[in-house]
């Protein structure tokens, strides 16, 4: 021990930068190939390396290098380019079509193959998904050079056995604003401190990508170009082992699986994969960082019950997902209360478990091969053995929102059927049925209480599908793509009015269409029956009205913004002749009110959760495409807030003082319209900006704490927070909040333990929980009867002529709550109209 932890402050003390401290064991290098030193000007671990110049290596390694191709599988938000590097011997790559049959044949349930060693075992080796997390990155240049261009014995055997997949940065744009801020900073000497601005970038960091989305949370929801350009190579490949290489705290050392035990009281995922396989790998971790001198620890934390993180997904499509985490130097090189952490000692560690990596599966191919096969051939059998044979949904109001959600299912290779206008199935029986679960199964039962993420995921909740199991498989034509499902019947010309439903989830785009071209758009606050072009028909709570005469554009100026805003979003819009409604208000009524155009801002900057503000950015500015001016507070106390209407608060910290509070109040009392989520709402009602109240626990002053072991306290501590459910609750849908839902009842997300206390004002509680308000994951007693069951999710307080909106709830939720996004886009765009009665 004493020999390991002295080689061990060797490691991380003296400078490191030779490169041979990484490259030595895999000599000879072919001379013709340049190191990434060489390509660079400069050694690994010296510099933070731009994604550019990785792309430049890894092309300069196919051009080389017969053993390597480079491709392309996307491009990032900011242009940046999604590379993938193919590495196997010239022969494999010659006949990789081939072979990539031979290994899809693996998957393909209907076929019995059994040659499972003559087929090279396929390898992702994927790095860098939090951009910020930089070592695997530079580790996956080592890698990448050591397979092109090393001689050794070890290296030619592996691959003549594997085809080997190196996806160097998954979040480019994320990595470059970190390496940006990494070499800014960066000292001559060096400079250690942890306070250092070097180790402390600014918010919101690199960590995420463009939009500040967690892409480790993606691969389930595929909401990002970065996930789906992923995904759908990876459904093209189906590799039987994929990396994901992490960075944690500098005060820890290194983690590899096998992970802390999966959550779920009875995962989908085979025991084989997260008991026996992690394992078997994980024998040959240790042992490879016991011969570097590598501390490390498995079993420990990062359970695997989400299924979209890049070592879960794998796991669900008969994959070994793996996990790594690595100790960040945050820099170049860190003080620790265990010595001086350098970049290139994180870097091998990296490095090491890649090659690693690529030598356990070479020596199991076989098993890994027959593992996936068995794992596609049980998802038929278990499939068969359920009651369930597939789920029936649709939605007669809003195609959109259904056309998202199938999306979502054939991004996941998820087969369905249509069988009418606006009715679909999904049948069980399929090689995806582990997929099938996931989207629409729900759980309530879990054999653990603490969770390293959330503990619900029904993507069918997400998108608030009304589905129904079905006790038989129903027949139906089926789906290859989305694009042709929603077919609008076109709108004809009127000289008199338009009618728009609010239904429909692009029905806020078309608003902001509208607007945005200088028309007048009406709300209708009731609902009402109308003779159309199209024949007669009801209309519901916020119907659009455009009236022809009352703008400043010719009639045909405003067919034609209504036709191109039709085309553009594939919205019901409908001609009408006449104000006088067949029941119901008519359109002149004092219940159909002209909608003043957003002009919304949101304030960012340190202690603001980066997540729910990147959310709402995505949100406006990929669906709705509407601007929003983001504030740092920085500035907030020079920001003129009278050139908004609307002002949105994300969860966060928000250290004002009396004075800025003040200033926030005076804008809203104006008539101005502010918009609070979660840690936000609480700080509205601590601050006494309204004049609502939480649910609080009462305190005991005579109790007796009961005596507890001291090591289960995180363990205790931990399971009172709200990692992540999904909950019923009753809406009121004459509410302008409320526009555009048909059901009450309606699942939303919730992460915290902000609980807001029903208002005393009988108009201000918008959605509140049910009485049974738990669809899907873990809760405990207490937080379900004392808080959960006695709470408001959205509630409209006053303040002079303006008003609070405030959500206890993210309704925007890792960009993928279409179910709720409208509850948030309603207080955008109708905020100004609700004026609740004192």
């Amino acid at each position: 021990m004493q020999k390991i932890i002295l080689l061990l402050l060797l490691c991380v003390s003296v400078n490191l930068f030779s490169q041979d401290y990484f490259l030595k064991k895999y000599e000879p290098f072919n001379e013709d190939i340049p190191s990434p030193e060489e390509f660079l000007g400069y050694g690994i671990g010296e510099r933070h390396t731009r994604h550019d110049l990785i792309v430049a290596y890894f092309k300069k390694l196919a051009e080389v290098s017969p053993r390597v191709s480079f491709s392309e599988y996307g491009k990032t938000h900011e242009g940046r380019i999604l590379s993938m590097l193919t590495i196997s011997t010239p022969e494999h790559l010659k006949n990789l079509n081939v072979l990539k049959e031979r290994h899809l044949a693996f998957t393909d349930p209907s076929k019995n193959v059994t040659n499972y060693n003559e087929v090279p075992v396929f390898i992702n080796l994927a790095y860098n998904v939090h951009g910020n997390e930089p070592s695997s990155s530079e580790a996956a240049l080592l890698t990448a050079y050591t397979f092109a261009a090393s001689e050794a014995k070890e290296i030619m055997k592996y691959l003549n056995n594997a085809v080997i997949f190196i996806d160097p940065t998954i979040n480019p744009d994320g990595r470059d604003r970190h390496t940006q801020w990494a070499n800014s900073y960066q000292g001559s000497p060096l400079v250690a401190d942890p306070q250092d601005a070097e180790h402390d970038e600014y918010w919101p960091g690199g960590r995420t990508n463009h939009y500040w989305f967690d892409l480790n949370r993606d691969w389930l929801l595929g909401i990002n170009p970065e996930s789906r350009g992923k995904l759908n190579w990876y459904h093209q490949w189906y590799p039987n082992v994929v990396t994901d290489f992490h960075e944690m705290g500098s005060q820890s050392s290194y983690f590899f699986e096998p992970m802390k035990a999966n959550g779920s009281l009875n995962p989908i995922m085979p025991k084989e994969n997260y008991e026996d396989l992690n394992n078997m790998f994980g024998t040959y971790f240790a042992k490879a960082l016991d011969s570097i001198g590598s501390l490390y620890f498995t079993k420990e934390v990062f359970d695997g019950t989400y299924p979209g993180y890049g070592s879960s997904y794998p796991d669900l499509q008969g994959g070994l997902g793996l996990l790594f985490e690595q100790a960040s130097s945050r820099g170049h090189k860190q003080t620790t209360a265990f010595g001086e952490i350098t970049f290139p000692f994180t870097i091998r560690n990296q490095y090491t478990s890649s090659i690693t990596t690529v030598r356990a599966a070479v020596e199991n191919k076989a098993y890994l091969r027959k593992y996936q096969q068995d794992f596609f051939k049980s998802a038929l059998s278990r499939a068969s053995g359920s009651r369930i044979k597939g789920y029936s949904f649709g939605d007669n109001y809003d195609q959109n929102r259904v056309k998202a959600f199938i999306d979502k299912l054939l991004l996941h290779k998820i087969d369905v059927y249509q069988n009418g206008d606006e009715s679909y199935f999904v049948p069980t029986r399929q090689p995806q049925y582990r997929m099938v679960q996931t989207v629409f199964e729900t759980y309530t039962q879990y054999r653990d209480s603490v969770f390293y993420d959330a503990s619900a995921w029904s993507l069918a909740n997400f998108y608030n599908i009304g589905y129904q199991a079905s006790g038989k498989e129903i027949q139906g034509e089926p789906l290859s793509s989305v694009e042709e499902l929603v077919k609008v019947q076109p709108l004809v010309r009127s000289e008199y009015a338009y009618l728009i439903d609010w239904d429909d989830y692009n029905a806020p785009a078309v608003l902001n269409h509208l607007q945005s071209k200088g028309l007048v758009v009406s709300s209708s606050f009731r609902s009402f029956t109308s003779k159309t072009a199209a024949g007669n028909k009801s209309f519901n709570y916020g119907t659009l009205l455009i009236p022809v005469k009352l703008q400043k554009k010719d009639p045909g100026e405003v067919f034609k913004i209504l036709s191109e805003a039709q085309s553009t979003y594939q919205v019901p819009m409908y001609a009408v002749n006449s104000g006088y409604n067949l029941s119901g208000v008519d359109l002149g009524s004092r219940f159909v009110r002209p909608l003043t155009q957003p002009k919304a801002a949101m304030l960012i900057g340190e202690g603001v959760r980066s997540y729910e503000a990147g959310e709402i950015w995505h949100l406006l500015d990929t669906r709705v495409h509407m601007p929003i001016t983001k504030i740092p507070l920085r500035n907030f106390e020079r920001t003129k807030l009278d050139k908004y209407n609307t002002l949105v608060m994300v969860s966060g910290s928000y250290s004002f003082d009396d004075k800025k509070i003040e200033k926030i109040k005076e804008w809203v009392e104006k008539g101005n319209t502010l918009i609070t989520i979660g840690t936000a709402s609480k700080w509205a009602i601590d601050k006494k900006l309204v004049t609502e109240a939480l649910i609080t626990k009462e305190k005991d002053s005579n109790a007796v704490a009961v005596r507890k072991p001291y090591a289960d306290a995180g363990e205790n501590l931990g399971k009172e927070s709200v990692g992540g459910i999904i909950v019923r609750t009753e809406l009121d849908l004459t509410h302008p909040l409320g526009f555009g839902y048909r059901k009450a009842i309606l699942p939303v997300y919730k992460n915290n333990t902000v609980w807001l206390k029903p208002s005393k004002n009988e108009y201000s509680t918008v959605a509140k929980y049910t009485s049974q308000p738990l669809v899907d994951g873990f809760i405990t007693d207490t937080n379900r009867d004392t808080y959960l069951k006695k709470s408001a999710s959205l509630m409209v307080s006053p303040i002079g002529s303006g008003r609070v909106v405030m959500f206890a709830d993210n309704p925007n939720f890792r960009g993928s709550w279409y179910g709720t996004n409208r509850l948030f886009l309603n207080a955008l765009f109708l905020g100004n109209h609700i004026n609740v009665p004192k």
